[in-house]
């Protein structure tokens, strides 16, 4: 499913997928995959990057086999034949676990990064520019696929910003926003809570903000909070102790009225990690839990850029931030 008119974000598309490249392959564009491997029978899945949707032409075949020990084939097919392969003797995923794939597409190469980290290069054996179709297939259950075209900022729009990605370990997260010039990666040793930091260029349609964590054993509540100076322009608080997902807007001090319909049970687990996607758009914020969107959420404060600030704090552990 499409976030808007324009194909640059799926959520939980069905597998097999095959989406169209919007405008095709060009330098600097990044296509994020994201999802679950299968705990299933089957023992390998594909992302390959193509021309059409016959399948004859995959100018990169991206290919994770959950066997002989875990390796990857990379590979490219012209008019229905397969060229010499590429094995990697190594599996960065592991079944019933989450993953985040980022290919960044550059003048003389595909470069992959698996879970925030560097994984493989892959050299252009075709022109990069017959791409037009991204499929996958395989053992795997697709939370979002998503793209994002690199541009130039006009002048009189400076500064530029660009997607900030923090990350503790090696888990889900990578850009969804439409960063100008490729993210940037800051390690921490760990996310002090309460949890602070900015959102570059603030919130405009097709912002993302990706969090994920883990919820305490013990936990009662936690809140995250966008923020617009001394306003919190949306309060999303999980209440185990009301078994509640409360969300609100506080101004000059005085908070609204509260949400809390959900369309279905209570999506966050004591003891269990999560990960939460929200999505900025015209009218509303769209949040999803675990790949699954939750609910929708109408801007109250309409100066979207103003908003530039996360605070996150209560009873949880972070381990990825993405403003």
């Amino acid at each position: 499913m499409a976030f808007s008119g324009a194909p640059t974000a799926y959520l939980n598309p069905p597998v097999p997928f095959s989406g169209t490249i919007e405008g095709g392959l060009q330098d600097g564009l990044q296509i994020t995959v994201s999802g679950t491997i299968l705990n299933s029978s089957g023992t390998r899945f594909s992302v390959d990057f193509q021309t059409g949707f016959s399948g004859n032409d995959i100018a990169f075949h991206f290919n994770p086999r959950f066997e002989e020990g875990g390796y990857v084939v990379c590979n490219t097919k012209l008019n229905g034949s397969w060229g010499p392969e590429e094995r990697k003797r190594e599996l960065p995923f592991q079944k019933g676990m989450p993953f985040h794939l980022c290919f960044l597409v550059q003048s003389s190469d595909f470069k992959v990064m698996v879970n925030g980290n560097v994984f493989v290069q892959y050299f252009h054996r075709v022109p990069f520019h017959r791409v037009d179709t991204l499929c996958v297939n395989g053992s795997v259950l697709l939370s979002s696929v998503s793209f994002q075209h690199p541009g130039v900022r006009p002048a009189n729009l400076a500064p530029i910003t660009q997607t900030v990605i923090h990350t503790v370990q090696s888990v889900p997260g990578q850009m969804f926003s439409n960063p100008v010039i490729p993210p940037m990666m800051y390690p921490h040793p760990a996310y002090p809570m309460p949890f602070i930091t900015t959102i570059p260029g603030g919130l405009y349609p097709s912002k993302s903000i990706i969090l994920s964590g883990t919820v305490l054993p013990s936990a009662q509540r936690f809140h995250i909070n966008l923020c617009s100076g001394n306003h919190i322009a949306f309060h999303l608080n999980p209440r185990f102790d009301e078994n509640a997902v409360v969300r609100n807007t506080q101004i000059n001090n005085s908070w609204g009225s509260e949400e809390r319909s959900l369309p279905r049970k209570m999506p966050f687990t004591r003891g269990q990690s999560f990960s939460v996607w929200i999505l900025c758009e015209g009218h509303c914020l769209r949040v999803a839990v675990d790949g699954q969107h939750l609910f929708e959420y109408c801007h109250r404060l309409g100066n979207l850029p103003a908003i530039n600030r996360l605070e996150v704090g209560g009873d949880i552990q972070l381990t990825h931030v993405q403003t």
